[in-house]
């Protein structure tokens, strides 16, 4: 039987994700650097662990040996991409993550050469970031070829935070935000942008965000211009707004270091059982040509629940070889209808 190396797999999400593929009969091999943890989770699930950080070679490539692809939840990514990367494509074994961190993904992209030789398909972004995203991305633009500007509004209601994703954003919060213009990624000041956006609930403010589609929707689609907005609770913006004034300060590894430590201290695990059931985001692509516009909008079960059942429904056909060798978006190698499978996605035309 095929099997899976999930990395990271006793943080919230990947708890999350291991439930879910042992309710599909996925075969499991669990694995990252805290034995402890690892020891009670694979008790629990009766699964086989191997305990090791992405540094320790040798152990890496060895857990790789024994299974045919790794499904990657340890971030922040920016952190542990490469390694575990470099080894899929060493060890000739497929590589996908939950990853939404735009440097990695842009990292991935120029590794799809050596990923091809390999016959190895990487794919970032297996989850809430990005795969409804990129999915809806995909189904807007080809309703519109030639399409020169994306703009792509998400609201979640209901969820939470997880301390692994607050953790990344820390990591990656010295950095400006991002859009993409011309081709090209570029640096923008946090909050440059804000628009009121209607779901259908009312007007919402969302305000500019590093999204990882900026960098997937133009692997895409080709739309060079790519501007990403997200609506956020007052007090994250707050967050926001001191990290654009304190973000130079953040280069320091001990001010990021003690920063993630209060949040485990004061942040939970992640969205209660409860909130994964009942919350539930919406998105909107809009693309223009100059002349014409398209919009469609896309609701979501809640974003960690949502990212547990499109990362194994991806393992699941890597494990059946329905893949594409190299660097892929999900919509390039899974279609713009992925998504629409899973219970609880509503596509709408605007």
């Amino acid at each position: 039987m095929k099997k899976i190396l999930v990395y990271g797999s006793y943080g919230y999400t990947g708890q999350l994700i291991v439930e879910h593929a042992v309710k599909e009969g996925l075969d499991l091999i669990l694995a990252g650097r805290d034995e402890k943890r690892l020891r009670e989770q694979a008790e629990k699930f009766n699964l086989p662990y191997r305990s090791f950080a992405v540094e320790e070679t040798a152990k890496l490539d060895a857990a790789l040996q024994e299974v045919d692809a790794v499904l990657h939840c340890a971030g922040p990514f920016v952190l542990t991409f490469k390694a575990m990367a470099e080894a899929c494509i060493r060890n000739k074994k497929h590589y996908v993550d939950i990853s939404g961190e735009i440097e990695e993904f842009e990292a991935l992209a120029l590794m799809n050469d050596e990923a091809k030789r390999a016959g190895v398909m990487l794919l970032p972004g297996g989850g809430f970031d990005v795969v409804p995203s990129d999915c809806l991305i995909a189904y807007t633009a080809g309703k519109l070829p030639g399409a020169t500007d994306l703009k792509l509004y998400i609201k979640s209601i209901g969820s939470g935070v997880s301390r692994g994703t607050a953790r990344s954003g820390v990591e990656n919060s010295h950095r400006a935000g991002r859009i993409r213009r011309d081709g090209k990624i570029v640096s923008v000041p946090n909050l440059y942008d804000s628009k009121d956006i209607d779901f259908g609930r009312g007007p919402s403010k969302l305000v500019t965000m590093g999204w990882g589609d900026v960098s997937t929707a133009y692997h895409s689609t080709g739309i060079p211009n790519v501007t990403v907005y997200m609506g956020f609770p007052k007090s994250m913006i707050s967050v926001m707004k001191f990290t654009k004034v304190a973000g130079p300060l953040l280069y320091s590894r001990a001010a990021r270091n003690f920063i993630k430590w209060l949040i485990g201290i004061f942040f939970a695990p992640g969205p209660s059982r409860e909130k994964n059931k009942t919350g539930f985001s919406l998105l909107i692509a809009e693309v223009t040509d100059g002349t014409k516009t398209i919009r469609a909008k896309l609701r979501t079960p809640e974003a960690y629940y949502l990212t547990a059942l499109t990362s194994v429904e991806i393992m699941k056909h890597i494990l059946s070889n329905d893949l594409k060798p190299g660097f892929q978006t999900p919509s390039k190698v899974y279609g713009a209808d992925f998504i629409l499978q899973f219970a609880g996605v509503e596509r709408e035309d605007l």
